[in-house]
């Protein structure tokens, strides 16, 4: 039995026994019973904190999602330039993916895509990147749509070379990895031009 902690601690210790479960069984075969017992606690302990497994899958996903966006918007804040923004964006993102393997697996898995609520959590942390990302786009005479439209078209590049990365176990580290996406979209950003 694991030893009585504060709300706020119990709650993310919760939050993160949860990652490792539904990482790892998914989300329509993983239950209450698991997550509980991976976090070393009893049910009424876990249901003290989250009414129902949609409840805690909502919840997880929201956390997932900031803490990947708080990294992100942390690593381009200070950028001195355009391209700074762009490597440090990228390696935020592969370093967080790299580090949080479960909660990358968790936030963008098909499971959770398939349900509506979720899907909009997921949607509300890509568009949530995709914005940030459109403010830092500078080409002058480019409208704010568009900018939107490229944006999202980054989010799908770094989305999709993640999942091959981790499918496939690749040589690449996240620096490195980070490095070559930055160079490709940052190759592309400087030859944009208003439509």
């Amino acid at each position: 039995m694991s030893p009585r902690l504060p709300a706020a601690e119990r709650r993310r210790q919760l939050l993160d026994s949860a990652i490792s479960v539904f990482a790892a069984e998914g989300l329509h075969s993983a239950s209450m019973n698991d997550v509980a017992a991976h976090a070393g606690v009893t049910k009424p302990v876990l249901y003290q904190h989250f009414e129902s497994k949609h409840e805690l899958y909502a919840e997880l996903l929201r956390d997932l999602g900031e803490r990947l966006r708080a990294e992100v918007a942390k690593a381009v804040a200070d950028a001195p330039g355009p391209r700074q923004q762009v490597e440090r964006g990228f390696a935020a993102y592969f370093s967080w993916v790299g580090d949080h393997t479960n909660g990358f697996a968790v936030l963008f898995a098909g499971e959770t895509r398939r349900d509506p609520d979720f899907a909009r959590a997921v949607e509300a942390v890509e568009r949530d990147i995709a914005e940030t990302i459109a403010g830092l786009i500078a080409v002058e005479g480019l409208d704010p749509e568009r900018r939107r439209l490229l944006a999202y078209g980054i989010v799908g590049i770094a989305e999709t070379t993640a999942r091959h990365w981790l499918a496939t176990g690749g040589d690449f580290s996240a620096d490195d990895l980070a490095a070559q996406v930055a160079s490709l979209a940052w190759a592309g950003l400087r030859g944009l031009r208003p439509a």
